[in-house]
């Protein structure tokens, strides 16, 4: 594959010029001095306080969080393209140290504020300007049940360097570090990944088997990480009073337990009209009674092999969103024009793509692994969606500005769809239109269906891990029966495929985690529905609206505009039909193509 040139890297100078620029310093003894003053003036106060005083210290915690993200983020981003750099790697530990010693002393402030009685706090919230903070001060009471005294507090912060953040830190830096050789040729997992959509059967077969072999190699440690995260947060959540593993995480974003399980058993009943019937499909196209895990991804045999340049690429997924909105495209095109995304993929880059959020005097950046292909289109899209949501939402306030992952994905999957339905109308040849269609399912299956079989394995991991360590093979056995089920039994899911589990990072990085993917692609997809039926007036300015309060208000809230209602398992359905949908014309092109094994 012929490597794509020119590509642009993000430019990091709008935060800091290095890591010996002499402003960090200055912000780490400002970010320590604020804390400080804060935890000086307010603690232990902030219920006697009068509601213009409580305003001021709001301020402060605010601005010292900012300043605290600025840095963060910086070591962040400086580190993940560059991970065999020791010193980028040293700079970000130093980072995480710095702030969590200096941001101790405000730990007092949430605390005290899930303190205040019911009364005190509501007659806070009749000052207007206090009342401006009223969504981030209200999830913060959400958590008033789980939090434990502020020595305690800071134990955990203390312990979080050590502990869970310590092994997330080591997965990280041991992934990193992985070389795979297919056919002679050695490849990071990066590069490794975009050989599992190699036309050439037997390159996607060596690349396969490869990452098991890799991984398999490496399985002891990934196990005991593993099982040391589950259990670093097992403490936590029992300390805490939180009554199952996935449940901090639901509170975090805002929905009730009933509703995720009933999105994950919609998902659950659609395995076989959904993944079992595409597979067939896609296994026949291959020539193939049944493919092999590794086939999963790849193209179809009679599908263009068709590269895109950057640019080009750029300009087909700004005009899909001028489409649809010309508000949209005007809020992407500055991560083109002024450098906030990293696109070539390189040797210690980390592999995926991202994008990340920042305080609103700044802006966010995007991170892909950018060689052309169709898919990496659909990919710049989605990543795109997050970054036009993150502009979008950052007027709330920088405290406030906090979408939960249910909705964090939506604008992402959203404007991939926008791109996918832009390529498509674009189309007249059948066989054309089948192979886009195709790979889209493809990639739908892998966002909703996939991501609530993992949803799966974790909830069977984590409540195994009660009773004490799991072995590595307990871990992979518990892999295969949840890929089984959910693929169906036209994947072969074998040896060769146990040992796939330690590439999905959100297992380490964020339990529990992967069940938003397949809640924003239903709701995504039955957004959709609503946008192509035309039932909702001036659909494209009331999704935008959407998008710019996702950090203040519920799901619920925001759907309402558009008729829409999540707690009714009919909501999951009408979202899941889509992909049906599609399958169903998927089946009717073969026919008409006549397309043979």
């Amino acid at each position: 594959m012929k490597k794509q040139t020119n590509l642009p890297a993000w430019d990091l100078t709008d935060l800091y010029s290095g890591i010996q620029d002499k402003n960090i310093e200055k912000d780490l003894a400002d970010y320590k001095s604020k804390n400080q003053k804060l935890a000086d003036t307010y603690k232990g106060k902030i219920a006697k306080l009068e509601s213009k005083d409580f305003y001021k210290a709001i301020q402060l915690y605010e601005k010292a969080e900012v300043i605290g993200s600025k840095l963060g983020i910086f070591a962040y981003l400086n580190m993940i393209t560059q991970m065999k750099n020791k010193d980028a790697m040293a700079f970000y530990q130093n980072i995480n140290e710095k702030l969590t010693e200096y941001g101790k002393p405000a730990i007092f402030f949430t605390l005290e504020i899930n303190a205040l009685s019911e009364k005190v706090f509501k007659e806070f919230l009749y000052d207007e300007k206090v009342a401006y903070y009223k969504p981030w001060l209200s999830k913060i009471r959400l958590f008033k049940p789980y939090e434990l005294r502020e020595d305690m507090e800071a134990l955990l912060a203390d312990k979080a360097l050590t502990s869970g953040g310590a092994w997330v830190r080591l997965y990280d830096e041991i992934s990193s570090k992985l070389k795979y050789t297919v056919m002679g040729k050695e490849y990071n997992d990066a590069e490794l990944s975009k050989l599992l959509q190699d036309k050439d059967p037997k390159v996607r077969e060596a690349a396969g088997k490869e990452m098991n072999r890799v991984n398999k190699e490496n399985g002891e440690l990934f196990t005991f990480i593993y099982n040391m995260i589950i259990k670093d947060k097992a403490i936590s959540d029992e300390k805490r009073g939180f009554k199952s593993p996935i449940a901090c995480r639901n509170l975090d974003n805002m929905v009730e337990d009933e509703v995720v399980d009933s999105l994950a058993e919609a998902v659950r009943a659609q395995y076989k009209n959904i993944a079992e019937r595409f597979y067939k499909l896609k296994a026949k196209w291959l020539g193939k009674k049944k493919i092999q895990y590794w086939d999963r991804n790849a193209p179809l045999p009679f599908q263009d092999d068709k590269l895109y340049a950057w640019d080009d690429s750029v300009k087909l997924v700004l005009q899909a969103y001028e489409e649809f909105s010309p508000k949209l495209k005007k809020t992407a095109e500055p991560f083109f024009s002024h450098n906030w995304i990293d696109v070539p993929p390189r040797d210690g880059k980390r592999s995926g793509a991202f994008a990340m959020p920042m305080p609103e005097e700044f802006h966010p950046y995007l991170m892909l692994n950018f060689v052309g292909k169709q898919n990496d289109v659909l990919t710049l899209a989605h990543e795109l969606g997050h970054g036009c949501h993150m502009r979008l939402s950052a007027k709330q306030g920088d405290l406030n500005d906090d979408t939960p992952l249910t909705l964090a994905e939506v604008a992402s999957v959203f404007a991939e769809m926008l791109t996918f339905q832009s390529f498509l109308k674009k189309m007249d040849d059948d066989k054309a239109k089948l192979c886009l269609i195709a790979s889209k399912v493809n990639d739908m299956i892998n966002t909703s269906l996939r991501q609530i079989a993992f949803h799966f394995f974790e909830t069977k991991v984590h409540a195994e891990r009660k009773n004490g360590e799991l072995s590595e093979e307990r871990i992979a056995e518990i892999w295969l029966e949840v890929m089984r089920e959910s693929l169906g039994e036209y994947v072969i899911v074998d040896d060769d495929s146990k040992y796939i589990w330690p590439i999905v990072s959100h297992f380490f990085h964020s339990p529990f985690y992967v069940y938003a993917y397949s809640f924003a692609d239903c709701l995504v997809n039955s957004l959709y529905q609503v946008y192509r039926e035309g039932s909702v007036k001036d659909f494209a300015d009331k999704y935008l609206n959407m998008l710019s309060e996702t950090g203040i208000k519920r799901y619920d809230e925001l759907l309402k505009p558009f008729g829409l209602d999540a707690h009714n398992q009919g909501f999951w359905n009408k979202g899941l039909s889509l992909i049906s949908e599609y399958i169903d014309e998927l089946e009717r092109l073969d026919k008409k193509l006549k397309i043979k094994k």
